[in-house]
């Protein structure tokens, strides 16, 4: 397996600033997240989702491509992966994303599935993404790359099980599964091994980070409600040891992204500790 971050965690970082440290701390990869830039976020502090540095901007991403390219080959990285926000339906725009990926030799490239939040039925929303997914695969054949969708919490994927209905009988060399135990403590806990291998030759890329619960509240009938935080690789409710054997188990080869958003510690020291522990574990 190969180490790889994505760069929604380092958001202090910018692209340049970004290769380098990554190079440095021993990383094989970098996942890029992709965004159109707000400028007025500029002089907010740097975030996650915000005034993330660390993001190669939409509007712009064939242009800067050659030079992105160079920028990360010369740093002695590859990149594993452009993650987008853009849903699989939008045809246009996934299919300026691709000729970027085909430029800077991104394999993959990852698009939205619906969120599911009880406004309109399950049936609906996958009928959608069904379609979403069956045209931008096709513009995927044409570029060399493979599509991504993210098992996630609140949309209609939030289980390996679910991920697999949705890119059933879909060519699995053009689409594929983001498998995330990370998200699945939140919502969609499935037996990590029995997940992995359903997906079959639809798992394609592993987002790592960790979550705990915690009890926040209790209502007026009495209920304690909990929900989940961040929390350090090690320390959360994912056993990464038992997660990378059955990977290893079923012969996975592809990256580990580190997509870490505990904030208990620096992220240049996040980072270290993330592969260090990723190591220990036999990454």
């Amino acid at each position: 397996m190969k180490l790889s971050v994505f760069t929604v965690c380092m958001p202090e970082y910018d692209l340049r600033e970004t290769v380098n440290l990554l190079s440095h701390l021993g990383y094989d990869g970098v996942e890029w997240r992709v965004q159109e830039v707000d400028p007025a976020m500029a002089d907010q502090p740097p975030s996650f989702w915000g005034n993330n540095r660390s993001t190669v901007d939409l509007s712009t991403i064939v242009e800067q491509a050659p030079a992105l390219r160079d920028l990360t080959r010369s740093a002695g990285l590859s990149v594993s992966a452009l993650a987008t926000y853009l849903p699989c339906h939008d045809e246009e725009r996934a299919e300026l994303v691709m000729g970027a990926a085909a430029i800077l030799g991104a394999p993959m490239v990852r698009l939205g599935v619906p969120r599911y939040d009880r406004t309109r039925p399950y049936s609906e929303l996958y009928a959608e993404a069904r379609r979403g997914l069956e045209a931008v695969s096709r513009l995927a054949a044409a570029y060399g790359v493979r599509v991504l969708v993210e098992i996630h919490m609140g949309t209609i994927i939030p289980s390996a099980g679910l991920a697999h209905r949705l890119l059933d009988e879909l060519d699995p060399d053009l689409v594929g599964a983001i498998y995330d135990p990370g998200n699945m403590v939140c919502e969609g806990y499935e037996a990590w091994r029995m997940g992995i291998e359903l997906l079959g030759p639809y798992l394609a890329h592993v987002h790592v980070k960790n979550y705990a619960w915690y009890p926040q509240d209790e209502d007026a009938l009495g209920t304690l409600h909990w929900a989940p935080r961040p929390a350090p690789l090690a320390r959360g409710m994912v056993d990464w040891a038992q997660v990378i054997a059955d990977l290893k188990a079923v012969g996975y080869q592809g990256y580990l992204s580190v997509e870490d958003f505990d904030t208990t510690t620096n992220t240049a020291d996040r980072l270290a500790a993330d592969i260090g522990y990723l190591k220990r574990l036999g990454a």
